[in-house]
């Protein structure tokens, strides 16, 4: 599950990428990216999808004036940077769970270095290429600093890219280049690779001599900076999640909850909108649209009403297709559901108070007949959910106290 998320830093919208397994999520990874990359590089990409199939959800944004990101670069440091990561953090701490896990690549990895201690919740740092302090990222414009000193700033090429170099980020860089960072009771694993030509593995030794047990380190041998092979970041992904599975601690409502089969459990998490739901086997977000309060975090109620239909529909439709053994390819279902939304509730004791409509169209792709369609049109009626949808409910509800 991909969601676009946004926050705010210092007065600049964010724009951030949350990913999650649908199931259990065994705990939160928040992931710093490399100097002037941006959350979409190959390597953050790679190694959040890789995290999100070990059951971790992933949090990885673009920092100021970067990628999606509002804000000027050129006004950005690298103390900015460690504001927008401590933003980051609370926004999960208030949207989902606070991150326990905290990842970065190169520059990212100092970052991360220096604001581990400052959230409490973070149990693991890993740091992947990363240098020793953030002065050493000057290197990458050493020729333009002499300018950027006499003048204010300088235009610099990095990579494919110019960007705008002001002495304040100088003179930020300086002003971290002595800051030594402990991690206290936090473990950390450093990575790099021994043949990387933009951070020397010398800068990894010097992180791993500076810091306390718990730490260990991981060399990633033939890969580049930027961890630009697909394998090569699976495995810096896969290697994490091992590491880290022993220094995290399940969330209370993410562990798994004795739910008889059939039977699905939903319970508050924010006291507001948001809800957990479980099942025997699953467990996913329910909440409202922003716009009601909400924080959108998962389908509202309706939308599950329609996700529950359309599923069906398309299940009832292919083992039919199937038993027949007709050319069907595929199958889609857009269904809506016609009614006031902010309404729901204004004349609820009144029987029959609203007249209601959900909308189904269905697309199917095949060599079919006509008379073939029109069967499995009136079969998508016949899925049971749409049985249920037309008979008479009752709901009990029963009152359980705890004993």
């Amino acid at each position: 599950m991909r969601e676009k998320i946004e926050f705010v830093s210092n007065g600049n919208t964010l724009a951030g990428l949350l990913e999650r397994p649908t199931q259990h999520i065994k705990a939160v990874a928040l992931f710093a990216h490399c100097f002037t990359c941006g959350k979409d590089i190959a390597a953050a990409s790679r190694i959040s999808r890789a995290l999100v199939k070990h059951g971790y959800a992933v949090l990885r944004f673009d920092f100021t004036g970067l990628g999606n990101s509002d804000g000027d670069f050129a006004n950005s440091n690298f103390s900015s940077n460690l504001e927008d990561l401590y933003a980051a953090a609370d926004y999960l701490r208030q949207n989902l769970h606070a991150p326990q896990l905290v990842i970065g690549h190169s520059l990212g990895g100092a970052a991360v270095l220096a604001v581990a201690d400052q959230v409490e919740e973070v149990k693991a740092v890993v740091t992947i290429g990363a240098p020793t302090n953030a002065k050493h990222v000057a290197h990458n414009f050493s020729a333009q600093i002499e300018q950027i000193k006499q003048t204010g700033e300088a235009q610099v090429q990095l990579g494919r890219r110019t960007f705008n170099i002001k002495k304040q980020f100088l003179d930020d860089l300086e002003a971290h280049s002595e800051t030594q960072h402990t991690l206290k009771n936090k473990a950390l694993l450093v990575m790099h690779s021994p043949i990387d030509d933009v951070v020397s593995i010398k800068q990894a030794e010097a992180i791993y001599m500076a810091a306390k047990h718990p730490k260990s380190f991981i060399s990633l041998d033939n890969a580049d900076h930027l961890l630009s092979k697909a394998q090569d970041a699976e495995y810096a992904a896969t290697a994490i999640s091992g590491w880290a599975s022993k220094y995290i601690e399940p969330h209370p409502e993410t562990a798994t909850e004795a739910v008889k089969n059939g039977h699905l459990v939903v319970s508050e998490k924010d006291h507001k909108f948001t809800l957990n739901v479980i099942s025997d086997s699953h467990s996913w977000l329910a909440d409202e649209p922003t716009q009601v309060g909400g924080k959108n975090l998962g389908p509202d109620p309706y939308e599950h009403l329609l996700a529950a239909l359309g599923a069906c529909t398309v299940m009832t439709m292919r083992m039919y297709a199937t038993h027949k053994n007709l050319p069907l390819k595929h199958i889609k279902v857009t269904l809506q559901h016609q009614k006031n939304h902010h309404q729901d509730c204004d004349t609820c004791e009144q029987k029959d108070s609203f007249a209601e409509l959900i909308t189904r169209k269905v697309e199917i792709e095949g060599n079919l007949t006509p008379e073939q369609e029109q069967k499995l049109l009136a079969i998508a009626d016949k899925c049971p959910v749409h049985k249920t949808l037309h008979n008479h409910i009752e709901v009990k509800t029963q009152l359980v106290n705890d004993a």
